[in-house]
């Protein structure tokens, strides 16, 4: 029995200088069905029952021609909302299984990327269960394999955000056994689709060097901020195929925190105990509200070009951080935000930087995706040549990386704020981020959640 293996890796750097990659290559954001030689070998269609009831009880957030982003496909909506819904289920099963002490951090989009990949070799209820767990059939289109030309529009609307102030970069490789005939229609749609080029290495032989190699590439492709992710013993001879993706963002603060004035305050953790945070400070006009009967706070700090934003969730003084975890879903989030609107508000955000690796296995077979990771059952023959059932995937992992702080370019002088106590403007509403708070890193025009995590302890 072969086997695989999928690696994550997400970073992301905020309020930095960046520098542009050379290799951001958006080649595939032309390409239609037509153009891409051959189809999956199998296709699921969606039951008509099953849609009808998902559409019935989506109807609130199905998407309006007069709510629709300028030349947005209704689908890529659609396909947005399907990662976000997914996004904060797998976020539950992952706070489900850390400490409430300890920090998150993942990009649910680069999870959600990696597994669409793979179901391009998927068959029966192994392909069955990709479209469920990841809410990929409650896309109003109803078969499988349009969800690739969906993505495919979906990369290039966010991966084109790159501007002079912030750099948003996805990169996927597939790095196959080099004794093995792959599929040639699962290349042309992983290269077409996702930009996935096939590498042939030795696993077989060589499986230290491999790992060697795809650590390199994943390095590279993070700006050296995510070395060595791979554990010594995850490669090996009867490796067949390792699927990565990884995603990296530099952004810029619109409104930048002056580095003057962040002092060491103190940070009350989930267990009560005090440390002491640095914490940047600012005044100014930002979307906020208040929701006391959710128990929080909310705050949307938008980085330079506006397409791109940080959310900050905050309990209030008498809730719990894990009771707002239990209620997140992609409707409670969508209502925070547009009930959100322009108040003047006293910040104080940690500068943290955290880094998190989990696998991703175990959480996803309590979400209903169990057949993959079974070698019984694992139903994968679109993926190397002459095999039908005699490949799974023996693990997943994720790994994310993400920096905050108040540093700017030297454009960023262009947005002045003025530091000064509440005494000075009573009416101030004030967001003071010392106790263990929830952020997510979106797109801002469709919701697509791009990172999202929990800092408990920023010390």
């Amino acid at each position: 029995m072969r086997r695989f293996a999928l690696f994550l890796y997400a970073v992301l750097v905020g309020a930095i200088d960046p520098t542009p990659s050379s290799d951001n290559s958006l080649t595939h954001c032309n390409t239609k069905l037509k153009d891409i030689s051959g189809q999956p070998m199998c296709v699921y269609r969606t039951p008509d029952k099953k849609t009808q009831t998902a559409q019935t009880a989506d109807k609130a957030t199905q998407p309006k021609a007069k709510d629709l982003p300028e030349n947005t496909n209704p689908r890529v909506w659609e396909l947005s909302r399907a990662n976000s819904k997914f996004a904060f289920e797998f976020y539950k099963q992952l706070a489900k299984s850390k400490a409430d002490g300890e920090n998150i951090f993942l990009s649910p989009l680069s999870i959600s990327t990696a597994f669409a990949m793979t179901k391009l070799g998927a068959c029966g209820d192994t392909l069955q269960q990709l479209m469920e767990v990841f809410k990929f059939d409650t896309i109003t289109e109803k078969t499988s394999d349009q969800v690739h030309y969906f993505f495919a529009k979906l990369n290039c609307r966010l991966y084109r955000k790159a501007n002079k102030s912030s750099e948003l970069v996805s990169a996927n490789r597939l790095f196959g056994e080099k004794s093995l005939t792959y599929n040639q229609t699962f290349q042309n749609i992983s290269e077409a689709v996702y930009s996935a080029k096939l590498i042939p290495v030795n696993f077989k032989d060589k499986p230290k060097s491999a790992r060697k190699i795809i650590n390199a590439w994943v390095a590279n492709k993070t700006e050296g901020l995510i070395r060595d992710v791979i554990p010594p013993d995850a490669i090996t001879p009867y490796t067949t195929l390792v699927i990565v993706n990884a995603i990296y963002f530099k952004g810029l603060w619109k409104s930048m925190f002056e580095k003057e004035v962040t002092v060491k305050r103190d940070f009350e953790k989930a267990d009560r105990s005090i440390c002491k945070a640095p914490m940047m400070q600012q005044q100014g006009s930002f979307r906020f509200g208040k929701f006391s009967k959710d128990g929080v706070k909310v705050i949307e700090l938008p980085y330079k070009g506006d397409d791109v934003s940080m959310v900050l969730i905050l309990p209030l003084a008498e809730a719990t951080l894990t009771g707002v975890e239990n209620q997140l879903t992609h409707e409670k989030i969508m209502g925070w935000l547009k009930q959100l609107t322009s108040t003047d508000v006293e910040l104080s955000l940690p500068r943290f930087r955290v880094e998190d690796s989990f696998s991703l296995t175990d959480r996803l077979k309590q979400m209903g995706l169990n057949d993959l990771f079974n070698q019984e059952k694992a139903n994968l023959p679109g993926i190397i040549e002459g095999t039908s059932n005699n490949i799974y995937i023996y693990d997943a992992f994720h790994k994310a990386f993400l920096e905050v702080n108040e540093e700017g370019s030297e454009a960023a002088g262009a947005s002045t704020v003025i530091v000064m106590g509440r005494s000075l403007r009573p009416s101030l509403e004030i967001f003071n981020a010392n106790r263990p708070f929830l952020l997510l890193i979106r797109e801002v025009a469709i919701n697509a959640i791009i990172f999202m995590g929990r800092i408990s302890n920023p010390c």
